[in-house]
């Protein structure tokens, strides 16, 4: 009797650990060796392995070279290979040959569809004048997206002992660049043809290297054979090196939740084995609830020298997160006013702000902002008027002062000359 006490308690610990942490008892048996699951929204990370550490990105990089081209270039413009770019290329390329010209917009789908090296050069070429200067504003970008433990040593990713990422600096990079809805449209094309150009009289067929996107091969899932397309994904990039090995970035979306996923090192077609897991453990476990309200009550709070004693405090925003099995009441709040309140107060200032903590850390925060203006008293205004006026009330009770003291002394004069009797 005591020995099934002990393993139902054991039991029930092990259950309460698997419900509330995220990646803690979830084993997915990655083939990868560096893995990550974000919520696109919230940059939440729903599931990690090894994300800090740093393996070679390959292709993947081509993402970076991408977004760069798109802000800071325009689509229309004519770019002219040249003998550099054909010398440096290596790979998968589309046969650019020296004096050939693309435009931008069809560079950018021989990059992303068809992962064109010759592509990359040509792009990093236009958008800085030489390889070498594009290299280091693509360093540049990767840190203030927040991918820190990235070198970029090439835009394509061929293979260099300094060319590292991490799968968490990638799923950042996605993140930034499938806000641009010009990058989304080419991450999810599957074919586009490259019509004849001014050197080659022939057509280019392109085919997207995702499989995830339109591939009917069976893939292995837990022993289960199933086709690599998976239905909710729209992108990102592959990538492969002999050193990467496989790697993938991806982006899918189900009912009103979105997730991209990341694997590195992965062995052949496990690398959509891998991307599979991820995504289904992220739609299969996750909810995006609604943990605060826009225009959510917090709190009527005092105001000091107003007409009104208290004013109410409202949440100026809705936040949204993923949480398992959309668990709310793990969430804590943390309420936080401002020091001095005090009258005049506008309509939707900010007298506070909630913090919302999971595992005691915070996971967003909302300002408390007021319902209505606060006027100053009148009363009060007065009163402060006449503080701030003190030097001349000291002044002018000097003068008071001063004149009774004068007046004082020529009552005494006075009077002792009414009292004075002259001798006979």
């Amino acid at each position: 009797m005591v020995y099934l006490k002990k393993v139902s308690f054991l039991l029930i610990i092990a259950i309460l650990l698997c419900t509330y942490s995220i990646a803690f008892c979830e084993d997915l048996n990655l083939s990868g060796e560096a893995a990550i699951l974000i919520d696109y929204d919230t940059k939440a990370i729903l599931y990690e392995k090894n994300i800090n550490e740093q393996l070679y990105p390959a292709s993947t990089t081509k993402m970076i070279t991408a977004i760069l081209a798109i802000e800071r270039g325009n689509l229309d413009d004519i770019i002219t290979v040249d003998q550099e770019v054909v010398d440096l290329t290596k790979g998968s390329h589309i046969a650019l040959e020296p004096g050939e010209e693309l435009t931008l917009e069809e560079m950018l789908y021989a990059l992303l569809v068809q992962s064109a090296n010759d592509a990359a050069l040509a792009i990093g070429k236009y958008v800085s004048g030489s390889v070498d200067a594009f290299v280091q504003l693509m360093n540049e970008k990767a840190k203030e997206i927040g991918a820190t433990n990235t070198n970029f040593s090439n835009p394509n990713g061929l293979h260099v002992d300094t060319h590292v990422s991490t799968a968490h600096d990638l799923a950042m990079i996605a993140q930034y660049a499938m806000h641009n809805e010009t990058f989304r449209h080419y991450v999810n094309t599957v074919t586009h043809t490259i019509e004849p150009t001014n050197i080659k009289t022939e057509p280019r067929y392109l085919k997207n290297t995702n499989k995830l996107l339109f591939s009917s091969e069976k893939i292995d899932l837990d022993g289960k054979a199933i086709p690599a397309k998976y239905e909710y994904a729209s992108g990102v990039k592959t990538g492969y090196t002999s050193q990467a090995q496989n790697c993938l970035v991806s982006f899918a979306e189900k009912n009103d939740q979105r997730l991209i996923a990341v694997v590195m090192k992965s062995n052949g077609n496990y690398v959509y084995s891998d991307t599979h897991k991820l995504l289904d453990y992220g739609f299969d476990n996750f909810r995006n609830t609604t943990i605060a309200y826009a225009n959510e009550f917090i709190d009527n709070i005092k105001i000091s020298k107003g007409l009104q004693p208290v004013v109410a405090g409202v949440l100026d925003k809705t936040i949204v997160y993923p949480l398992l099995n959309g668990n709310i009441s793990e969430i804590e709040r943390k309420v936080t006013f401002n020091e001095s309140l005090e009258a005049p107060i506008n309509k939707g200032a900010v007298l506070g702000k909630v913090e919302y903590l999971l595992d005691g850390e915070t996971i967003g925060e909302s300002n408390i902002i007021s319902t209505m203006n606060v006027e100053l008293d009148p009363m009060t205004k007065t009163y402060n008027k006449i503080l701030s006026k003190w030097y001349l009330f000291v002044f002018a009770l000097i003068v008071i002062l001063r004149i009774m003291v004068l007046k004082n002394r020529k009552r005494k004069r006075r009077s002792k000359r009414s009292s004075y009797i002259p001798y006979v």
